[in-house]
């Protein structure tokens, strides 16, 4: 497509949370942005891409996962197994530290046509070894973490610290967080924040040392720790909420539960975002692990399917601090797109214990990443026309 042209892209259901979009639309994209969107009432057959039966979202935006080309035990490739899905940004759970952080730059973030982020890990040997990153305090260095932020520019939109005892080994996890927020408050940056037990440390200590605006991932796992207590929301978790501290899935192998998920969504306790927490042990699975399939598994366990879409686009993107430009589908914004079909039956879905739920499922048949159409699935129901 050259400067001039116009990419037209049509679809009975277009929705985006941040301009109360949602009904039948055109959006046209020029020079790798959104140039308009169009409401329709009526079919227009001058649009090089029509989806008949799929939702056109924003790009996905996946706020907790492992992108890394090289470098880290627990990495992948994000333009194999993100961007096929229709996640076009995604933040990194501390895959680099300040010992790799210019490799990590160079072989991941300017590699991938994905639009990779960083959650900067405070130990500079970050997840390069199978061993606990924070297991040795003295690889905590604040004053090359701070420095390695600051040569990141807007790569690095976070701090990433988990103070489980698999992290942590026997190292202090109060000591880990002291130094996590002290990086965190001289870069001005949110921390990115894994909890650890209530009865290593309690849930009520831990919320109030955390800030408003920092996010707390894992937060509908069941084992080693789980936000629900005696039926209900733990009363420290819902006064950090009221306080500022937000919450996110991170689904992870083994950090999502039905029976927690449900129970506290039909509280109103609903995650501010959803993530994968997508690592390298899930491509073993014979089931994939995407954002669009996590979603899917948010909405058998009770969630809105409008409140899925904010908790994938508008919200995570304003806690990267780029509603102007990501997560949304407004003039100037950049031009990433997914498409979704629905699955034409319900969907067997299991959590991490092995429980199951029935819902419809949404299938990724379109990815656009800054314009150019990069995955377009044989199964979609679209039909084309050149674009000139």
């Amino acid at each position: 497509m050259n400067s001039a042209s116009q990419l037209l892209i049509q679809a009975s259901q277009v929705i985006c949370q941040s301009t109360d979009q949602d009904g039948p639309a055109q959006i046209a994209i020029r020079q790798s942005k959104i140039d308009h969107v169009k409401s329709l009432a009526a079919k227009m057959p001058v649009s090089h891409l029509e989806f008949h039966d799929a939702i056109l979202l924003p790009g996905l935006i996946d706020l907790h996962a492992h992108p890394a080309c090289q470098g880290s035990v627990w990495g992948v490739v994000p333009d194999e197994h993100m961007l096929p899905f229709g996640v076009t940004t995604v933040m990194s759970q501390g895959d680099a530290g300040a010992d790799n952080w210019q490799a990590y730059q160079d072989h991941t973030i300017k590699a991938s046509r994905t639009h990779v982020l960083m959650a900067m890990n405070p130990a500079k040997i970050a997840e390069s070894t199978p061993a606990g990153c924070f297991e040795r305090l003295d690889d905590i260095d604040i004053a090359r973490c701070i420095a390695a932020i600051h040569a990141g520019g807007d790569c690095v939109r976070a701090v990433s610290v988990n103070t489980s005892r698999n992290c942590c080994g026997n190292s202090d996890p109060h000591e880990v967080l002291r130094r996590g927020l002290q990086i965190a408050e001289e870069t001005n940056l949110p921390l990115l924040y894994g909890m650890r037990p209530p009865e290593d440390w309690a849930f009520r200590e831990q919320m109030e040392l955390l800030r408003p605006g920092d996010i707390v991932t894992y937060c509908f796992r069941s084992q080693p720790h789980n936000i629900m207590a005696e039926g209900t929301v733990h009363s420290a978790i819902r006064e950090a909420r009221q306080r500022g501290i937000l919450f996110d899935v991170g689904h992870g192998g083994a950090a999502f539960d039905f029976e927690v998920a449900s129970a506290a969504i039909a509280e109103g306790f609903l995650p501010d975002t959803i993530s994968t927490d997508l690592h390298v042990q899930h491509l073993a699975h014979q089931e994939v692990h995407t954002l669009p399939r996590t979603m899917s598994k948010l909405r058998a366990a009770g969630m809105k399917p409008a409140d899925i879409f904010t908790a994938v686009t508008t919200r995570p993107a304003a806690i990267l601090q780029s509603s102007e430009t990501l997560g949304c589908l407004r003039p100037g914004a950049v031009a990433d797109l997914v498409a979704l079909q629905t699955s034409e039956q319900p969907v067997v879905f299991s959590d991490a214990c092995g429980n199951q739920r029935e819902a419809i499922e949404w299938i990724p048949v379109c990815t656009v990443r800054q314009g150019d159409v990069l995955h377009l699935s044989e199964t979609a129901n679209v039909s084309r026309r050149p674009a000139g």
